[in-house]
């Protein structure tokens, strides 16, 4: 088994997520952009504050929260996500969506690095 370094994975990561905004746009969708890199800090503070967990894969450059808009609204029902959710999966084993997480996180698309997603 052949295992990609961080910069590798953050390279990928970078590009599937290119991939994923123009298949959002392409089915007649908008985005703006939510967090991507997180500092160890914020990482801290989060967890501290119950939005976010002390090892964030966004630490490591592999996560970024993504908000989804159709005409201009903004949508925030996780179930608006999932055709995302489903596109972001299948273009790599190891990308994960937040939407699947047990404290749902639909905006977030990552991939596993460490065992954390």
């Amino acid at each position: 088994m052949i295992t990609a370094s961080l910069g590798e994975l953050q390279r990928t990561h970078t590009l599937l997520v290119a991939k994923l905004i123009l298949f959002c746009y392409g089915e007649g969708y908008e985005l703006t952009w939510g967090e991507a890199y997180r500092t160890p800090q914020q990482a801290q503070w989060d967890a501290q504050h119950g939005t976010g967990i002390v090892n964030s894969v966004h630490c490591d450059r592999l996560a970024v929260d993504l908000q989804l808009f159709k005409d201009g609204v903004y949508l925030t029902d996780p179930a608006a996500y999932k055709f995302l959710g489903e596109f972001w999966k299948q273009l790599d084993p190891l990308c994960r969506w937040g939407g699947d997480f047990t404290t749902v996180d639909a905006d977030h698309f990552s991939m596993t690095y460490g065992g954390r997603s």
